[in-house]
């Protein structure tokens, strides 16, 4: 690290923290219904019960994989995924991978899914359709926004039934609801979902630029050198025998820019405001780990010492939340800003960590 600098890299990069705002005001609700598709009969030639879909203006750009999840409502994505590796889902009469994006007017021929084929998969309960609806904190024609709770995937997969898009569009069956971004399962915060194909598209080109903002808040084992820097490290992921998926930092790696600020500190660790300009898999966490700081609560890039420390202080997950998403839609000519304030099982971490850190807690001068 330069001393000078704060910065975490060979190369400089320019700063752009952005100082922690309070919590979110509250925004009334609307409701959006979904949208049709144009749907033509089957041609002769085909299959019983295939259907061939024209894929309508709004879905232009839209991986086919994604697609077919708002086709096939309730099949499972890995047989969405298995339908399309044995070339029974065809574009324009050819095989398509899952990550090919369709355009508008594309005929994309659905083949019949029994019932029989789908994989065991109980309906989300009336408890988790609850406790989905209730994080919601925002809503208007084009987006729908989560405090998403720790536990909880930004979808299903690997083994997990119900993450928060499927929850929602069970809760929300009449509504066309897309993931814009991710979080990890355990870490709480902000999460973005679109109600229409355009302001998915615009607010992903919006991240594609780099000037959506996104902030985060962490515990971090020790205190850091400076109260503020800069760690620019590229990021490679890889999977480990047994399918487990991690990411290192790695010259090969893609480019990945972290600006950490500190919050407070106490004796064993530090409350910090990460802003990130990239968004890669994991992070902050490995980041964090890559300096030296791992975050708390990490079974996977932390410190097993400090986690059984924090654990004895409260500390039962991942101490990781999006504290804030801010952005500029040029098309709508408007300004978005959606926070959440830290967790009452994470808030209730630091209370312990000051009774124990006593005169030592520092806090950063409020401006």
């Amino acid at each position: 690290m330069n001393a000078a600098t704060g910065v975490w890299t060979a190369r400089r990069r320019r700063d752009t923290l952005v100082q922690f705002s309070s919590p979110a005001k509250n925004f009334p609700i609307v409701t959006q219904t979904s949208e049709n598709f144009r749907q033509s009969d089957a041609s002769s030639g085909t299959s019983p019960g295939v259907r061939m879909v024209t894929v309508p203006e709004d879905r232009d750009g839209q991986r086919i994989d994604n697609f077919l999840v708002g086709q096939l409502k309730g099949v499972p994505k890995s047989l969405i995924y298995r339908i399309l590796r044995t070339g029974q889902v065809r574009i324009n009469g050819k095989r398509a991978k899952p990550d090919v994006r369709i355009s508008e007017g594309d005929e994309i021929r659905i083949p019949p899914v029994r019932i029989a084929e789908k994989e065991e998969s109980e309906a989300p309960g009336r408890g988790q359709l609850i406790r989905i609806e209730q994080s919601i904190v925002f809503e208007d024609k084009d987006f729908l926004v989560l405090d998403k709770p720790s536990g909880i995937a930004s979808h299903g997969g690997s083994g997990i039934s119900h993450g928060a898009i499927e929850l929602l569009r069970a809760a929300r069956p009449r509504d066309t609801l897309e993931l814009v971004h991710r979080l990890d399962r355990d870490t709480s915060g902000i999460l973005v979902f679109s109600r229409k194909r355009s302001a998915l598209t615009a607010l992903q080109n919006v991240i594609r630029e780099g000037t959506a903002l996104k902030q985060y808040l962490t515990l971090l084992q020790g205190q850091l050198p400076q109260k503020a820097l800069t760690v620019n490290a590229p990021l490679r992921k890889s999977l480990l025998q047994g399918g487990e998926r991690m990411v290192r930092v790695d010259e090969q790696g893609k480019d990945s820019i972290s600006h950490l600020r500190v919050q407070e500190t106490y004796a064993p660790a530090s409350l910090v405001q990460v802003t990130i300009e990239t968004g890669r898999t994991h992070q902050i966490r490995v980041h964090c780990q890559h300096i030296g700081h791992p975050v708390a609560g990490d079974e996977k890039y932390g410190e097993r010492e400090f986690n059984r420390e924090m654990r004895d202080v409260g500390l039962k997950r991942l101490f990781l939340h999006a504290a804030r998403f801010e952005f500029h839609l040029p098309e709508r000519d408007r300004d978005y800003c959606f926070t959440a304030p830290l967790p009452a099982d994470l808030s209730r971490v630091l209370d312990k960590l000051v009774s124990v850190s006593g005169n030592s807690v520092q806090r950063r001068e409020k401006k």
